[in-house]
């Protein structure tokens, strides 16, 4: 099957969607593969019915914030991004918030479920950074941390009851409104502008990548189901099982850091011949 994949990526004009499984070699954990870890993702719908939730959320992020800030790209993102600079991948939709393919190099990237490196106001709309923020949560809570072990792709983290109920929250700075990460919660739709620039890649593509991603999640699944339904062939590459492979015509089951490197060495040198 590698050398299926192989050939089904050398003809190039290829979209990759990405999901937490690429960014595992990275230490940040996916949700349902290997390394995942049992959670109860914050959802849209509790995140704006009560403050409670708001400051659990924002603790708990304000801790995890800084391995998502500091985690650095892998081998199979420099992959991609080296494809990409080969003239073989056109474009990335990235399931993850994470940011590390941009970091890697990766100039086209639509990130489907937004990016924890912003913020935005749920009253107001102004986008701002989740630095900036970090520094106003930090000036709120001097001293306030934990030890953590484990990080969750949205950069989340399991803290102690007692040390959450001392967490505070602030407002925009701008109207005093509900601050949230810009990126797309549980419950929470993906904007539509934005389905539609990932279809709008999906219809001038040859042929769809899907890496470490399970398609659990609709959002992302949908798309596999639409490169099926026009004759694009799909590839999937994921260390387990996906709700996509009985549409993949090239279907490989294994580490994606054992797989993109030698990928990327193929197709690169021979394209530099």
């Amino acid at each position: 099957m590698i050398d299926d994949l192989n050939r089904l990526v050398a003809d190039g004009a290829v979209l990759v969607l990405s999901g937490a499984g690429i960014s595992t070699d990275s230490g940040i954990p996916d949700y349902r593969g290997p390394t995942s870890v049992p959670r109860s993702p914050m959802t849209y719908q509790a995140f704006v019915s009560a403050p409670k939730n708001r400051q659990r959320y924002w603790a708990r992020s304000f801790v995890g914030w800084r391995r998502i800030a500091t985690a650095a790209p892998n081998r199979s993102h420099a992959a991609v991004a080296d494809l990409e600079r080969a003239g073989l991948v056109e474009a990335v939709i990235t399931q993850n918030v994470d940011g590390l393919h941009q970091a890697a190099g990766s100039s086209r990237v639509v990130d489907l479920h937004g990016a924890l490196d912003r913020t935005i106001c749920l009253d107001c709309g102004e986008v701002g950074s989740r630095v900036e923020l970090d520094a106003r949560l930090a000036q709120a809570n001097p001293g306030f941390g934990a030890d953590v072990l484990t990080v969750n792709p949205d950069g989340d983290v399991d803290l102690p009851d007692g040390l959450v109920a001392g967490f505070t929250v602030v407002p925009c700075q701008g109207c005093g409104g509900i601050i949230k990460p810009d990126v797309v919660f549980f419950g929470e739709n993906v904007p539509k502008a934005r389905v539609q620039e990932c279809f709008d890649l999906l219809d001038s593509a040859r042929a769809l990548l899907v890496l470490g991603s399970s398609l659990t999640v609709f959002s992302g699944l949908r798309f596999v189901r639409r490169a099926a339904s026009i004759g694009i062939p799909v590839a999937i590459v994921n260390d387990g099982p996906t709700r996509g492979d009985g549409f993949a015509a090239v279907r490989v089951d294994a580490r994606l850091g054992d797989v993109l490197p030698r990928l990327c060495a193929d197709l690169v040198t021979t394209q530099a011949r």
